[in-house]
């Protein structure tokens, strides 16, 4: 099994990402599940979601405490003690960071680190506000090349469908952030 612990924070798209993985996984004829875990529920507060991928039925319904990986929709969560985006990321693991930086600039130990722009991708596809872009479709395509269990065909037919505005901006920020993210 194979298991996402995504951070982002209210507005940013982190609980729709979980699910658009889900849904495409699952019609890929694999197993998933995906559910979010909400403390001040309101716009810019810290979120968690959770992604599950096996190929057998999933039978356990809690939090991922040890995720084989990590995604942070929004740096700045790295300074929240109570994000605890660190925490428990299984030795080996993946992080996917919305980021300018190079893999290399980051450190999580021996973690691979895959850094993605999904910021300047949302702005490109006039995904959100300036001040609130939504980064959730670039962190998409960030996850469907960094992590690999899911196809990229899967992943933007489920964007297409799930989308619930402007489903061609989400699809092209799929597939910009899929041929840019960095540390493939």
């Amino acid at each position: 099994m194979y298991e996402v612990r995504f951070h982002g924070r209210g507005g940013q798209g982190a609980v729709t990402a979980a699910n658009i993985l889900a849904s495409a996984a699952y019609s890929e004829g694999k197993y998933s599940q995906a559910f979010p875990i909400f403390g001040v529920e309101r716009r810019g507060a810290p979120v968690a979601a959770f992604l599950r991928v096996d190929e057998k039925p999933i039978d356990i319904k809690f939090q991922i405490y040890e995720p084989d990986a990590v995604i942070i929709q929004d740096p700045s969560l790295l300074a929240v003690k109570e994000a605890n985006v660190r925490n428990g990321l299984k030795p080996g693991g993946k992080v996917i960071i919305n980021t300018k930086k190079d893999p290399s600039e980051l450190d999580f130990g021996d973690a691979k680190v895959y850094s993605i722009d999904a910021t300047g991708v949302a702005l490109n596809n006039r995904l959100g506000t300036e001040t609130n872009p939504i980064v959730n479709t670039a962190i998409i395509g960030a996850y469907v090349k960094a992590i690999g269990n899911i196809s990229l065909d899967a992943a933007v037919k489920a964007v297409y469908e799930l989308s619930p505005a402007k489903r061609d901006a989400n699809v092209a920020a799929v597939k910009e952030a899929y041929e840019i993210v960095k540390g493939v």
